[in-house]
């Protein structure tokens, strides 16, 4: 990843200072007067003063973010076991007096992240994901979705020495286990203290947040029609009310689920370390991939059933008295026992079963949570669901399932960068 470009242009934008109060005339005929004068004049000066109060309520409240809003920039991390999630506001309402005290490393550092949607060869801008005109702590602009590897870290860092960071900020909001990993050498390479969050507290944070704030463009939220066909079930928006009580899952290098009651009411039911990572870290070892997106290709090209042993491979033909579908895995990777089979099957057959099993394994425990729970609504989110239609098909289609109709799964387009969004919301409003 590569963090060195610079540029001196700045983005334009409306001035936020208040305008003057109108000025109390007392001269004014019935003005805060007992006297029984003009009645007209009198309500006008009622209205006059209660638009005053309003006035001076609203200058009052920006006058407060003035002052408990931290210096630009603002960022929100969520650095992971395989991502790192950064968002960035970035703002559009800039005044001719912020434009003329700004820094020139603050600049350099906005039209950096701005003007490129990939930094390197690994840091990706998801445009599609930008959420603009945006507003936060009394600002407007837009909100930016970075990701990069975990492994680049360093350069990231170095880039924010580079660019000076530390003389706009000494201090970093993050979240994730890499928080605490990598504190030390925020410290020594970038001169940046990290302020660690709780990874749940901003994962529900975020979640919460970006379903309410986001009410135009493609729906937050959403589900798929007919999951029982894979082929044909199609994507659907789903609005969000009524939010409670909901299961959360989600799906990065390992799985963590979550019962939300109320905001600030959830529990982390249970997990699982078969995740992301470990379909990744299989796949390299069984096909010889080296990235997530290569390896989701693999699989979309492959047969599962090639590698895994069916209920009927089982039963034969009289599987159906047990009330199984002859499809459904008796035993994930059962066929590879046979040197027949091994020598048989592709790498692409091996990656589907892969994603099959790892898929396959989080569907069955999330459904056990929701009955558990009484829960009957179930969200997945996480970085292992992105660009990973095939995966969200399967959850989609074991949910309608295995509960009979019972069980929805949702969808959200943000998918894994929830956790740096919360983180930075710990920075605006630490409270």
């Amino acid at each position: 990843m590569a963090f060195n470009q610079r540029d001196d242009d700045i983005v334009d934008g409306e001035d936020e200072t208040p305008s003057k109060l109108p000025r109390c005339n007392k001269e004014m005929p019935g003005y805060f007067s007992n006297e029984p004068q003009n009645e007209a004049a009198a309500s006008a000066g009622r209205a006059t003063s209660e638009r005053r109060t309003t006035n001076s309520t609203a200058w009052h409240r920006k006058d407060s973010f003035k002052k408990t809003r931290p210096p630009f920039p603002w960022f929100g991390m969520d650095i992971g076991g395989t991502l790192v999630k950064l968002v960035y506001f970035e703002p559009k309402d800039i005044t001719a007096e912020e434009e003329q005290e700004e820094v020139e490393n603050l600049r350099s550092i906005r039209h950096y992240l701005t003007s490129n949607t990939a930094y390197g060869t690994t840091g990706i801008r998801d445009v599609h994901l930008e959420m603009k005109d945006l507003t936060l702590c009394g600002r407007t602009g837009n909100l930016h979705f970075i990701r990069f590897p975990t492994h680049d870290l360093p350069v990231f860092m170095q880039m924010g020495r580079n660019k000076h960071f530390s003389s706009l900020h000494t201090t970093l909001c993050a979240t994730g286990g890499g928080a605490y990993k990598f504190e030390s050498d925020f410290r020594t390479m970038a001169d940046l203290e990290l302020h660690k969050l709780d990874e749940l507290d901003c994962l529900v944070r975020g979640v919460l947040y970006i379903d309410s704030v986001l009410t135009s463009g493609p729906s937050e939220c959403y589900y798929f029609e007919n999951p029982s066909d894979l082929d044909h079930c199609a994507q659907k928006p789903y609005t969000l009310e009524n939010h409670y009580p909901l299961l959360l899952v989600n799906i990065g290098s390992g799985v963590s689920i979550l019962a939300v009651y109320s905001e600030n009411n959830y529990k982390r039911v249970t997990g699982t370390s078969l995740g992301g990572g470990t379909f990744l870290g299989l796949c390299c070892l069984l096909t010889g991939c080296s990235t997530f997106e290569e390896a989701l290709e693999m699989a979309s090209q492959g047969e599962s059933t090639h590698v895994d042993k069916l209920v009927r491979d089982i039963y034969g033909g009289d599987y159906e008295r047990f009330g199984l579908p002859g499809w459904t895995v008796a035993s994930s990777f059962g066929s590879m026992m046979f040197k027949e089979k091994r020598e048989s099957v592709s790498k692409e057959d091996l990656a589907r079963a892969t994603l099959v099993t790892i898929t396959n394994n989080i569907g069955s425990i999330t459904r056990m949570c929701a009955l558990n729970e009484n829960i009957e609504r179930v969200v997945f989110v996480g970085n292992f669901l992105r660009v990973n239609i095939l995966s969200m098909k399967l959850l989609a289609y074991a949910m309608d399932y295995w509960s009979k109709g019972q069980l929805k799964a949702l969808f959200l387009r943000h998918e894994g960068y929830f956790g740096a969004v919360g983180a930075l919301l710990g920075l605006l409003h630490p409270s």
